[in-house]
């Protein structure tokens, strides 16, 4: 019963970093209708941006701003130089460009910075609480999870509460319509990208600290993860997201304490094709829009 709990916790400790990131997925998808393949190496680049600052002043506060910061602007940046260009082709060009991207960063990350191992220190202490004699969550884990739920909160009132986020949405779902009723649908994207970018170097920052570490491809595995976190709980839900952060958080704890390390990745994709083939909208779907 010890190993039980000690995976759950385990498991909610790294579902709360999937969570995270997973937000992000689902931010863009729901402001452009597309899945930015590009979202871990974008989250890569703008750790670099804030753990620069965080050396050079000491204050991890301050690097977090600087990161957030730096992935608004790249959010922009590629909505406005790339996806803008890529997207009347139809969103299969958008995801080349994205994958392309990947390819781009990771090796201009490379060239400046190698592809050493960089530690990267946590705000908090990442050592578990126990309780009862069970190692628990940490209070570095602790942040994590609230930094989690306070970007749903957040995006549950952007999106359904402002102007701005309906505009948004108008603008991914039906961005013709949204023209003639004045809606500034290029504006909208671009404010999405931002915020998918910005919301990701948050992700970025949580995650890093975890022990992968700062180098260029530390976001491919939790991409995976992430990507199937979010398609279990429905990209268009940022709640989905954190409840199918939590949940591909523990059953890849589980599975990798009681089977073995070797069978995690054939968890996720097990994972990933029960879901789509049951529920193909996620756990978390929003009913379909009626056509008339």
């Amino acid at each position: 019963m010890e190993r039980f709990w000690f995976l759950t916790f385990d498991g909610l400790a790294s579902g709360a970093v999937y969570a995270a990131f997973a937000l992000a997925l689902v931010l863009i998808w729901r402001a452009a209708r597309v899945v930015n393949f590009a979202q871990g190496a974008m989250a890569v680049a703008t750790a670099y941006v804030g753990y620069a600052v965080v050396s050079a002043t000491g204050s991890y506060w301050l690097g977090l701003a600087a990161a957030i910061l730096s992935g608004l602007a790249l959010g922009a940046l590629v909505e406005r130089v790339l996806m803008r260009f890529a997207g009347p082709g139809g969103p299969l060009n958008q995801v080349i460009v994205a994958l392309g991207l990947v390819l781009v960063i990771q090796a201009v990350l490379g060239m400046f910075f190698g592809n050493d191992y960089r530690p990267a220190p946590a705000p908090f202490d990442t050592d578990a609480l126990t309780i009862g004699g069970v190692a628990a969550l940490s209070p570095y884990d602790l942040w994590v999870l609230g930094s989690a739920l306070t970007v749903v909160a957040l995006l549950a009132l952007l999106f359904t509460r402002t102007p701005v986020g309906l505009r948004m949405r108008a603008a991914a779902f039906a961005p013709e319509v949204s023209r003639l009723l004045g809606v500034s649908v290029g504006r909208m994207l671009t404010l999405g990208w931002a915020l998918a970018a910005g919301v990701g170097a948050l992700a970025g920052m949580l995650v890093v600290p975890t022990g992968l570490g700062l180098h260029s491809h530390a976001m491919d595995l939790v991409f995976v993860v992430a990507f199937t976190a979010a398609v279990v709980g429905g990209l268009d839900s940022p709640v989905g997201a954190v409840v199918g952060g939590l949940l591909v958080g523990l059953i890849l704890s589980y599975v990798t304490g009681y089977l073995g390390p070797d069978t995690t990745p054939l968890a996720v994709l097990v994972l990933l094709l029960a879901v789509l083939l049951v529920r193909p909208g996620g756990l978390f779907s929003a009913a379909r829009a009626r056509h008339v």
